[in-house]
């Protein structure tokens, strides 16, 4: 009972993450002791819709938008780094390139996660089926307990 438990939150730009950081944060900081891992997986970048007929996207383009990319995720996650300083916890921040769903259950069993948190975006059966779903992937796919937090209407 007294071993150091581990927490991963994965983290996107989205309110429902956003949601589910401050959720957590209040809801689960008792239980939190050791640093909170902040996780987000950064999507890799498609040209294929930009460059369609045109042969292969320039290198400095691809270097360009996947410096962005990293700017942004870099941003996101200091920022719920700060959130969890205000409320006492200390976090670290992860970030790994890939399909989201994968990535997640990967860093998962990587790290040895005990509790994986995420937020809901609160798809219907419909869009589910066209869109996919990273929380109901990892729901069944990760290796340990998935608390999946949505979003009250």
């Amino acid at each position: 009972m007294g071993e150091k438990k581990k927490i991963m939150l994965a983290i996107d730009e989205s309110d429902v993450s956003h949601y589910a950081l401050e959720w957590a944060l209040s809801f689960l900081k008792p239980t939190i002791s050791s640093p909170l891992l902040l996780f987000h997986a950064q999507p890799l970048p498609s040209f294929s819709y930009v460059y369609a007929g045109y042969g292969a996207a320039p290198t400095e383009l691809i270097q360009s938008v996947q410096e962005h990319q990293t700017k942004i995720t870099e941003a996101l996650l200091e920022r719920a780094k700060e959130i969890c300083a205000r409320e006492g916890v200390v976090a670290e921040t992860l970030t790994e390139l890939g399909d989201p769903k994968d990535v997640i259950c990967a860093a998962a069993e990587k790290f040895g996660v005990d509790l994986l948190v995420l937020g809901s975006r609160g798809l219907s059966t419909l869009q589910r089926t066209f869109l996919g779903s990273v929380s109901n992937y990892c729901v069944h796919h990760a290796n340990c307990p998935v608390l999946v937090v949505k979003k009250p209407a």
